[in-house]
């Protein structure tokens, strides 16, 4: 029998729990299933389908392909953003309303520092995601030999080119990762050549750790990279870190990251 989690975030250190976590943050969304540091099973969506039609549909395939129940999970996890308002909402709404019906904790992992983890790199990182109009939502963060985060930063929200006018005086080597850079790609290449910076892109995440072991130290470079997985994966993975230090909430306190008003409250302003 699966022992059920503590809702009050008092946990044993070495505790092994089943994790449920979802990641609506971007368009196509995510789920994963973890014991552990284990993926069970992930699974990400479509982005051409919106979340409130699909989010239920991932989450019921994926227990049924982990071979558990909804009652059996013991922990919930999401992204919290930044990212798509509407998304968000309903990814925690639907999070909040499962914790809240089966008396579990909740963990909620800033969506810019899931994508940090999903590089699977060391060093300086930002994560970038398509913020609207433009724009897009940003945050540094540097990750150390053993996998650990910290954010050097907080989550903003601003255009690109005003983005890369801060990183251009930035010296040694900048790791780019995110939908947003993705998108930006060329923008950022363009840039990248202007000041003299060498500019690499989309290697295999090996051939990166390759290329960064063998950079000279206070060589400028930005490196952009894909991230690997699905990226409820790196939500759990950074969930487990976060329940394990104890920082699990209830889902009456869970809240959303937005960075900025949605459209809807700017218009009313």
């Amino acid at each position: 029998m699966v022992q059920r989690a503590r809702a009050r975030g008092f946990v044993d250190n070495n505790e092994i729990p089943l994790m449920l976590s979802l990641e609506t943050a971007t368009r196509a969304g995510s789920v994963a299933i973890s014991r552990g540091q284990s993926i069970l099973v992930s699974a990400a969506g479509d982005p051409e389908i919106s979340h409130s039609n699909d989010l239920l549909r991932l989450i019921r395939t994926a227990l049924e392909d982990a071979k558990v129940s909804l009652r059996e999970i013991e922990v919930f996890a999401a992204s919290v953003g930044p990212g798509s308002f509407t998304g968000l909402r309903i990814g925690l709404a639907t999070l909040k309303s499962f914790a809240a019906t089966l008396e579990r904790p909740c963990v909620g992992v800033p969506t810019l520092e899931a994508i940090v983890y999903s590089t699977g790199l060391t060093g300086n990182t930002l994560a970038m995601l398509p913020a609207g109009r433009g724009e897009v939502f940003a945050q540094l963060f540097y990750v150390d030999g053993e996998g650990n985060v910290e954010a050097l930063d907080g989550p903003t929200h601003l255009a690109p080119n005003k983005l890369l006018d801060q990183l251009a005086s930035m010296p040694s080597i900048l790791i780019m990762a995110g939908e947003g850079a993705q998108q930006h790609a060329e923008l950022i290449r363009e840039r990248a050549l202007a000041e003299g910076i060498e500019y690499i892109e989309n290697l295999k995440v090996e051939n990166m750790k390759a290329k960064l072991d063998a950079v000279a130290q206070g060589k400028r470079m930005w490196l952009l990279t894909r991230s690997s997985g699905v990226l409820a994966e790196s939500v759990a993975i950074s969930a487990l870190k976060r329940y394990r230090a104890g920082q699990a909430c209830r889902p009456d306190t869970l809240r959303a990251i937005y960075v900025r008003p949605s459209d809807a409250e700017l218009k009313e302003i």
